[in-house]
């Protein structure tokens, strides 16, 4: 089972064929596997990784804006992180939610088409929320590296030129 989701984490692509030649079982062993991991909740979602810095201008690209975002949380007695948790997964901006350890309690990803809009969302949806006690939000910049892809382009020469 556990050699099945790991190709899968890599190729979500890979036909059950693929896979059954791969682990050496037959491809309605395979589908079985799948199906009742599907079923089970272990595999929730299969997606396309992709990189929005090479999408060509002419599809509509809008730049999408992330940032990252620590929470602290005040809890108080009748709720605690999963409460607070639950309030900040239900907003659409919100594409991961991690509760931490650490120096603060939650972290949150969200998406936004500007700073402008994520800055408004953190101080006018997520800090004002119940038991929130306090946000610090950093922006993402540049992506090198997410999900086990690097999305920079290999080999390029990064030494200076030297001039006499």
């Amino acid at each position: 089972m556990k050699e099945i989701l790991n190709l899968l984490q890599n190729d979500a692509r890979l036909s059950a064929q693929d896979i059954a030649d791969l682990t050496n079982k037959s491809v309605a062993e395979v589908q079985a596997i799948i199906k009742r991991l599907e079923a089970d909740g272990v595999i929730l979602k299969y997606t396309a990784i992709i990189n929005s810095e090479k999408l060509e201008q002419g599809i509509n690209k809008k730049d999408k804006c992330q940032a990252v975002i620590e929470v602290q949380i005040t809890t108080e007695r009748g709720y605690g992180f999963d409460v607070v948790a639950e309030r900040i997964y239900r907003f659409p901006q919100v594409k991961s939610l991690y509760l931490m350890s650490g120096s603060y309690d939650l972290q949150v990803i969200i998406e936004g088409e500007s700073l402008k809009e994520i800055a408004f969302f953190v101080a006018g949806k997520l800090a004002t929320l119940s038991g929130v006690k306090s946000t610090k939000t950093h922006f993402i910049l540049k992506t090198y590296k997410e999900n086990d892809v690097i999305y920079v382009d290999a080999k390029k020469d990064i030494r200076e030129g030297v001039s006499a």
